[in-house]
């Protein structure tokens, strides 16, 4: 038994965007979004459900799903495989442009209804918390944290930093993220896994119900994203590679510079030592005691008396 990575377009459209698996994508929801009681999603329609013609032709590094509650709030689910340049005002872009959306010319602003945007990350986008897998962002008074509104909500899921096993898995929302990242591993459904929804969730992306031309649709993409992936590392790399040259070569400048700077005051230094070394001689010649001479030019008396016994002005 082998499955489908759920991290691609086709295979994260299939699990959660077709109308088949509707009951799929409410219980993923209330997982991943911590409903239950009367929050508890109940009910929803997926918008634009997926259609293997439509997704041939897609070039792009994400996918996403859109439902609309039966309270009325929308949902964006997506999954971005790649760490692209743009992608966090993406997200928010797209959030922010649902929102407006909803209103036509003269409806009223208390029409509009709220935006969640839940984006699952194969990559790691908050480096200061390597252990908190899910981060919720809302809009917030930044000294009183108190919340201006709920309209628009940003919930990321990075997945590199969801590290359980099979055996350490908790609850329904550990078990959706694990089926998230490791289901295209697997080559069995875990006992652990034996809820209804993850059960058919493995049934639609098993590939031995798949026809031959949806295999190779999953090999294309998979493709295609391993050579994104290869391009970024590479693009990395070489930038990477180009910044250490560039600081060696700063790193030199920034030396002959500072030491250029360093001689010139080590002289300037130098000359005044020696500039009132030879006004104390001068002075001690003329009959000036040791004290006079240490408080004419700035030397101690100590330093006056060893010019005395060594007869020069060093």
């Amino acid at each position: 038994m082998r499955f489908l990575d759920v991290k691609t377009d086709y295979a994260f459209k299939k699990v959660f965007g077709s109308l088949q698996s509707k009951p799929v994508l409410i219980d993923f929801l209330n997982a991943m979004l911590d409903y239950a009681g009367d929050r508890a999603i109940t009910d929803l329609d997926i918008v634009d459900p997926y259609q293997i013609p439509m997704l041939k032709g897609m070039k792009d590094t994400y996918v996403d799903v859109k439902a609309v509650l039966a309270n009325g709030s929308a949902v964006i689910i997506e999954m971005q495989v790649l760490n692209v340049k743009g992608f966090e005002a993406r997200v928010l872009y797209n959030a922010a442009k649902h929102y407006a959306d909803q209103l036509q010319a003269g409806e009223c602003y208390t029409s509009l209804c709220p935006i969640i945007a839940l984006t699952l990350a194969d990559f790691v986008m908050f480096h200061d918390n390597e252990d908190t897998v899910i981060s919720h962002f809302k809009l917030i008074e930044k000294k009183r944290f108190i919340e201006y509104t709920g309209d628009i909500e940003l919930i990321f899921v990075e997945l590199p930093k969801f590290t359980k096993t099979i055996e350490e898995l908790e609850n329904i929302r550990d078990k959706w993220i694990y089926f998230i990242k490791n289901a295209g591993k697997l080559d069995y459904i875990p006992e652990t896994m034996a809820s209804p929804m993850l059960q058919q969730a493995f049934t639609i992306i098993n590939k031995a119900g798949m026809s031959q031309e949806e295999l190779e649709m999953q090999h294309k993409r998979m493709d295609f994203i391993f050579l994104q992936r290869g391009a970024l590392e590479k693009a990395s790399n070489d930038g990477l590679k180009e910044g250490i040259q560039q600081g060696i070569q700063q790193g030199i400048q920034q030396g002959l510079q500072e030491g250029r700077q360093q001689g010139l005051q080590k002289g300037l230094q130098e000359g005044r030592q020696a500039e009132r070394a030879a006004i104390a001689w001068k002075a001690l010649q003329s009959g000036l005691t040791p004290q006079q001479v240490a408080g004419l030019v700035g030397l101690t008396e100590a330093e006056v008396m060893l010019m005395m016994q060594n007869g020069k002005t060093e």
